[in-house]
């Protein structure tokens, strides 16, 4: 009896992995002929051993086969062991996108894994046909990584599923191996398996070093440092943390957040439900910035507690160390881009301030860029060479923020700083000094402020001598502050006194006409990858609402950046939950097929470009010709998806698909429709 066996895959990556396997597990003692339908079946079959892949590909390779005189094997996959750790290290309870060319592939794949008891992450099985919740951020797929969506950040291929053991077992029987090889064949598929638990132990004990290595670098850092799971159980607390709070780590770690911390408030910020946060603490007598964010996926809380004593003083040092170098207010007029008439107007305003000695009040909304024109006034006015300070009164509390700008002398309070110290008024003195959310500040401070801006003189926390500044005044504020007086929170005469000369800063949403400009500067000093922008997104981009402006404006292009697959920005890559682009569905779809979504628009593009430059050249094109076209193109396709791909696009109408390998060629239709969809594009200079 012969001992041959055709494999018959979809793939050719699935029929290389596939040979291999039964390669590696028959050896010599079976002849193994393998093909792919992607490349055509070149044969006739009768009386062979015929093993499918899958079922799915039975209506494509059942008219060159005897089926009188051949046996039909239907081979049952499993998952690929070579890979399988990729899937233990997934998070527990994440929602995982299940990838595969066709959905009912993707299920069986998912049914398999659960029946292994791989069950601990939630899989949602899908196609490219078919939709998927926008919430997911990882995919796996075996072997198909060119049909998981471009939107989903993570990627992981997790091999070719296998052929298992049953199926393996079934060709031992078909062919009557002998006992004693039986034995050898499943020695070798135990030995796959010891190989696999011999790498998920080196695997384990990587990640036991690696968290030591963790742990000391921890302990390196310069603050507190606790970490602990959702349920209030701690398993960080740094040598740091130890000496700020007087407890051991020893004591800490294991331990319920609530019976290690004894400050209710402190407790009540920890666990709070919001995703980042940071609040002022006094513990021991020392002043902490506890600052909290959560890690999601891991379920993990972590709080970083900064000594505020220190981290002023190595701001100062920085300060100080800029302002030497030059490095002090370091923007000027031409920084502000743009050139529409609202902007240009309101730089010129700006310069003629920037000649006074006079306090300006500038009014803008938040990322309007109040801190740029503050700068660049500085730079502009006689005062350019002397020191420019500024400070963000909303971001320090009270007491804090009152020692920062007047400065205390020594034994002022507990914890001062021997010899006293210089506040931000001394430190600007001959220059400027900004004062940024001035709408903040408490009635206590503005009553100080309004003294020194009287009176030109500062007198230090626990001092008691006049101390005389030279100091201009910049401030700027988003609130109201004449609405802010009527409720009694903001004092008339101070704003009397800060608003001598003012300055009004438009919105984004009023010069709407300057965000290419902005864009392509803001491409260029991120060194972007990204080369071209389709007019669909410039022009949801300038119909947007733009509450935060242009530091808003700068965080949605640093997330399509990171989001791109490619070096073209696509309506596709705006983000999809953000408010501002909402009314942006129209445009998704303009120039679109009814039946065509945005997710196959472009590559019908790419498929019927291929297709038109075959057929002003009087000839058709096979898939294995539109697949090598596309490989290196911004949208690549495997065989299996152009063939999805142009089965849709003749139900539309668009290409003829010849029977046999003799080719598509596209139609009149096709030819208009492709034509509709180009657009005019910002190009990156």
């Amino acid at each position: 009896m012969k001992r041959e066996l055709i494999l018959l895959a979809g793939t050719k990556e699935t029929e290389r992995a596939l040979k291999e396997q039964l390669q590696s597990v028959f050896g010599k003692l079976i002849h193994i002929t393998s093909y792919a339908c992607d490349e055509g079946i070149p044969t006739f079959f009768t009386n062979e051993l015929i093993v499918y892949s899958s079922a799915l590909i039975e209506p494509e390779v059942q008219e060159y086969i005897d089926f009188d005189s051949c046996t039909i094997m239907k081979a049952r996959r499993t998952v690929n062991y070579e890979y399988i750790d990729r899937i233990f290290e997934l998070p527990p309870g994440k929602k995982i996108l299940y990838v595969n060319d066709f959905i009912e592939t993707a299920q069986e794949a998912v049914a398999t894994l659960k029946r292994l008891g791989i069950d601990h992450v939630d899989y949602i099985p899908y196609s490219p046909s078919g939709v998927y919740p926008r919430q997911i951020d990882i995919a796996i797929s075996p072997g198909e990584m060119l049909s998981i969506p471009p939107s989903i950040p993570e990627k992981i291929d997790i091999g070719v599923r296998l052929i298992d053991l049953n199926t393996i077992m079934k060709i031992i029987y078909h062919f009557q191996l002998s006992e004693q090889l039986t034995f050898d064949i499943t020695d070798r598929y135990t030995r796959k398996i010891i190989e696999l638990s011999q790498k998920l132990g080196a695997i384990n004990r990587r990640a036991k070093t690696l968290n030591k290595f963790l742990n000391k670098v921890v302990d390196g850092v310069n603050d507190g440092i606790l970490a602990f799971q959702e349920d209030g159980e701690i398993t960080v607390f740094n040598e740091v943390l130890e000496r700020m709070v007087g407890i051991t780590a020893t004591h800490a770690i294991g331990k319920k957040l609530n019976r290690v911390f004894k400050n209710i408030e402190l407790n009540h910020f920890l666990t709070s439900r919001q995703d980042e946060d940071q609040e002022y603490f006094t513990l021991r007598q020392q002043n902490v910035m506890v600052y909290r964010f959560r890690l999601e996926a891991e379920g993990v809380i972590v709080a970083t507690f900064k000594d505020m004593e220190e981290t002023i003083e190595m701001e100062k040092v920085r300060k100080r160390e800029l302002q030497k170098r030059g490095y002090i207010a370091k923007y000027t007029f031409d920084s502000i881009l743009g050139t529409s008439r609202l902007i240009n107007e309101t730089k010129l305003i700006a310069g003629k301030l920037a000649q006074s000695e006079l306090p300006v009040l500038i009014y803008g909304e938040t990322g309007t860029g109040k801190e740029l024109f503050s700068g660049a006034i500085h730079n502009s006015s006689s005062r350019k060479n002397s020191p420019y300070l500024a400070v963000n009164c909303s971001a320090l509390p009270e007491d804090l923020l009152e020692s920062e700008l007047f400065g205390y002398e020594d034994g002022a309070f507990t914890g001062a700083k021997k010899g006293g110290k210089k506040g931000l008024f001394e430190q600007a003195d001959g220059g400027t000094l900004f004062l940024d959310e001035i709408g903040d500040i408490s009635l206590k401070l503005q009553a100080r402020l309004l003294r020194v801006l009287q009176e030109m003189e500062i007198r230090r926390i626990g001092g008691n001598k006049n101390i005389p500044v030279d100091v201009r005044i910049i401030a700027a504020t988003n609130k109201d502050l004449q609405s802010l007086i009527r409720e009694g929170t903001f004092r008339e005469d101070l704003y009397h006194r800060l608003k001598v000369l003012s300055l009004q800063l438009p919105s984004l949403r009023e010069r709407s006409g300057d965000i290419p400009i902005l864009i392509e500067n803001f491409l260029r000093t991120e060194q972007s990858k990204i080369t071209t922008i389709d007019s669909a997104v410039l022009e949801a981009m300038q119909n947007a609402r733009w509450s935060g402006n242009v530091r808003e404006l700068k965080n949605t292009l640093l997330y399509m950046m990171t989001v791109a697959e490619h070096n073209r920005l696509t309506i596709k890559e705006l983000p999809r939950n953000d408010d501002n682009f909402q009314d942006s569905g129209e445009t998704r779809n303009t120039h679109i097929h009814p039946e065509i979504t945005m997710s196959k628009s472009e590559e019908y593009v790419s498929i019927l470009s291929v297709l038109l430059s075959f057929y002003n050249e009087g000839t058709r094109a096979s898939r294995e010709k539109i697949h090598s076209s596309l490989e290196h193109s911004p949208t690549p396709l495997s065989v299996q998806q152009i063939r999805t791909r142009l089965n849709e696009l003749k139900d539309l109408g668009y290409v003829i698909i010849q029977r046999g390998r003799t080719g598509t060629e596209i139609t009149p239709a096709g030819i208009q429709w492709l034509n509709n969809q180009k657009e005019n594009v910002l190009t990156i200079r």
